[in-house]
């Protein structure tokens, strides 16, 4: 898969993911390099684990508290993050639960997806 994603980089202009932007972003949010390793890291994936998948859902809750803590960022647009905060929220602690909650996290979840 890396093969790919490195074809793709070459019919955009980058010779190899070393030229990609490594500057940090203003908004806290992954820059060129840190958002092709992880394209790259996925694709190599061979099967998605539930460690991934928390993994995963703190990953962007954290980058959504980054932006709810910009003063630069309108508040709207820091509402309109509430809901997918909420869902990853959900299922972290559905996974991190005991066996005896995870079935009001579940119900809780589908409340949150419908």
């Amino acid at each position: 898969m890396d093969k790919l994603l490195t074809k793709w980089l070459e019919q955009k202009g980058v010779k190899t993911p070393n030229d990609l932007d490594n500057s940090p972003m203003p908004d806290g949010s992954p820059n060129e390099r840190e958002t092709f390793e992880n394209y790259r890291q996925g694709l190599d994936m061979k099967e998605v684990t539930v460690i991934n998948i928390k993994n995963f859902c703190k990953g962007y809750m954290s980058h959504i508290e980054s932006k709810w803590a910009d003063y630069d960022l309108d508040a709207y647009k820091k509402a309109e993050l509430i809901p997918y905060h909420t869902v990853y929220k959900a299922i972290v602690n559905l996974i991190e639960s005991p066996k005896s909650n995870r079935e009001t996290m579940k119900n809780q979840l589908k409340q949150l997806t419908k």
